[in-house]
């Protein structure tokens, strides 16, 4: 009996020592580090509410419009440009939203809320692939244009949204159990995902990213893709800032303020490459899921806002240093 077990368990052992060496634990680090918060918040948050499904779903509404900005900004990274303006320009079209549907009317209130992502959009891609000011001084003074411009015609007061089928179609409604916010969600990672990895303009974001020399010998028009990049990063931001509005019912110009960080975060969490050429936006969703744990098992910890910032700043800050040492 021994002689005939020992070769199988030898054999496993094998092979469970080829899975384990061969295992990229630095490129799967977003998904071992979700499932050790997720088990070890289960495990230690249980009797405080931790695993219900309200807790769930309400981790999911809060980081909704994070996970939907992070799906533009994983195309900026991808493409070795940043984007710091995604968190005013939401704060902005939420404003412009709110302020058109109270005096036109729904539809027009969507397509400003669009138009204004598609004109910061724009303005970026025009200053960094035109002019040829680097993504990081271009956005930054966008960041503060649009929140100066969000402030000045609002006179930074909220904006109330009593357009029920707004809020309904944009963040307050529930498709049976699930939150239309999810569905959203889903919806844009989905688009997302599939643009980076089965379409000819994922592949030039992706080779602009690792090698724009290359890529531009190879005939890629860099300089089209990094504008086109950051068109999209803007137009998802203001769709995130219509689900804010439509979420809280209210436009404000201090909507979506400090996002930015939050976003590049989930996003570098995510496995997509600080230097560009590699990218996930799987992984961009679920660094945006990670940062909504931290958030929540911190708060069902008792720990105060100044020692959560703290220990979610060092949690991302280590997270993120880890992955950020592997550059394509």
């Amino acid at each position: 009996m021994t002689t005939i077990l020992e070769p199988v368990d030898q054999s496993s052992k094998n092979s469970i020592k080829r899975i384990v060496s061969t295992f990229s634990w630095r490129q799967n680090l977003i998904y071992v580090g979700f499932a050790v918060i997720f088990v070890l918040f289960s495990i230690t948050l249980n009797d405080r509410g931790f695993l219900t499904s309200d807790n769930l779903l309400n981790i999911v509404r809060q980081t909704s419009t994070i996970s939907v900005m992070a799906v533009g900004v994983v195309f900026v990274i991808a493409a070795a440009q940043i984007d710091l303006s995604v968190g005013a320009t939401a704060g902005l079209a939420s404003v412009t939203t709110a302020m058109t549907i109270n005096s036109v009317g729904l539809v027009p209130g969507i397509v400003a809320g669009l138009a204004t992502g598609v004109i910061v959009g724009l303005l970026n891609g025009f200053f960094v692939s035109v002019v040829g000011v680097p993504s990081f001084l271009a956005t930054l003074g966008m960041l503060g244009m649009a929140q100066g411009a969000a402030m000045w015609i609002t006179g930074a007061a909220p904006q109330a949204i009593n357009d029920l089928d707004f809020t309904f179609l944009f963040g307050d409604s529930n498709i049976g159990p699930i939150p239309g916010l999810l569905l959203w969600t889903l919806l844009i990672v989905l688009i997302g995902h599939f643009g980076l990895r089965r379409t000819g303009f994922g592949r030039q974001v992706l080779a602009t990213g690792g090698n724009s020399k290359a890529a531009a010998f190879s005939g890629v028009h860099t300089k089209r893709v990094v504008f086109l990049v950051l068109l999209l990063s803007s137009v998802l931001a203001a769709l995130a800032g219509m689900l804010y509005a439509g979420r809280f019912h209210t436009g404000s110009y201090n909507t979506g303020t400090g996002d930015e960080l939050s976003v590049i975060a989930a996003v570098i969490l995510g496995g997509t490459s600080l230097f560009g050429g590699r990218a996930s936006v799987v992984g961009a969703l679920l660094g945006s899921l990670m940062i909504g744990l931290l958030n929540n098992g911190l708060i069902l910890m008792g720990l105060d806002s100044a020692q959560q910032q703290v220990a979610r700043g060092a949690i991302i800050i280590l997270a993120v240093a880890v992955t950020a040492r592997r550059r394509v």
